[in-house]
């Protein structure tokens, strides 16, 4: 393999974890489960889930998201290694969420990654989801908008500003 080669494996793999967390935060669930493999794994061992398979993952990301009144979810880059068509890797994530039965909380994880390149590009095979840090007070702020509608409202639309002089 090139340099050049690695190069472009490492963007290809952190432009998909990027993709995951655009894919949750706009609960695009068809998007999501495209992102792994086949037979690919989501595992949460802290709900605790396991999804086997593209459909379980849709499926199982849409009554995930259901139940949110918000979630916001960034990742923060982590460690890839690279193996041939295979890698391994971590991304740091940080999140907020309120469920719409009031569970609500701030957390810091690790998902625990497999990659497989495929002739679409690379893919999950597995992504395992560590919680490291968990708070459950009550989050101070709240969504500006209902669960589900767009963040930014479409041009021309904009609601006016307050407290613009």
């Amino acid at each position: 393999m090139t340099d050049l080669q690695a190069i472009a494996d490492r963007v290809e793999i952190e432009a998909l974890r990027g993709e995951f967390t655009d894919a949750a935060m706009m609960r695009d669930r068809a998007r999501l489960a495209s992102l792994f493999t086949p037979g690919g794994v989501l595992r949460m061992p802290n709900i605790p889930v396991e999804l086997v398979g593209q459909e379980e993952i849709r499926a199982g990301g849409e009554r995930l998201q259901d139940q949110w009144e918000f979630f916001v979810q960034t990742t923060h880059p982590g460690t890839i290694q690279l193996d041939g068509d295979t890698a391994t890797g971590r991304a740091y994530m940080q999140e907020l969420a309120r469920t719409r039965d009031g569970r609500q909380g701030l957390n810091h994880a690790i998902y625990h990654d497999r990659y497989e390149r495929t002739p679409d590009g690379w893919k999950f095979t597995e992504r395992v989801y560590e919680v490291r840090y968990l708070d459950t007070s009550p989050l101070a702020g709240s969504a500006p908008h209902p669960a589900g509608a767009p963040a930014d409202p479409p041009a021309g639309k904009m609601p006016p500003a307050e407290g613009r002089r």
